[in-house]
């Protein structure tokens, strides 16, 4: 049986155990006529909030103006993917672009109606649909 991290014991964790945790977050890139589209599969949370953000903006700080996160295979968001969000939509914008979120699972459309961010970033129940709106 392989040893699992217990994160009571010590207190702390390697970034290794706490991915293997809270689920390794993957992003597969490509573009459609224009739009970047980030597709996510996993977790996002604080664990994986600085690799989440560097996918969603870019080092020089500048986010390609036409994104779509296609949320359809992360079981899970806390709150550091929504300030990533809300700091990639302050990028977008601010580069006169858009930032569009595409099918979000039932459980992380709730939190992100709780928070209201589907309010400042437009959220479609479909990839086709936020690629094209």
């Amino acid at each position: 049986m392989a040893d699992t991290p217990n994160p009571g014991r010590y207190g702390r964790q390697s970034r290794q155990a706490r991915q293997a945790r809270h689920g390794r977050l993957s992003v597969v890139r490509s573009a459609v006529d224009g739009v970047r589209i980030l597709a996510l599969h996993g977790e996002i949370d604080h664990a994986v909030k600085d690799e989440f953000s560097e996918a969603l903006i870019p080092e020089e700080g500048v986010a390609p103006p036409r994104t779509v996160v296609d949320l359809s295979d992360v079981t899970f968001m806390d709150s550091s993917g929504i300030n990533v969000f809300i700091a990639a939509h302050h990028a977008v914008k601010e580069a006169q672009g858009w930032l569009r979120i595409a099918a979000p699972r039932e459980s992380v459309l709730r939190v992100i109606q709780l928070i209201g961010l589907d309010a400042v970033i437009p959220c479609h129940p479909t990839l086709e649909q936020a690629r094209t709106s």
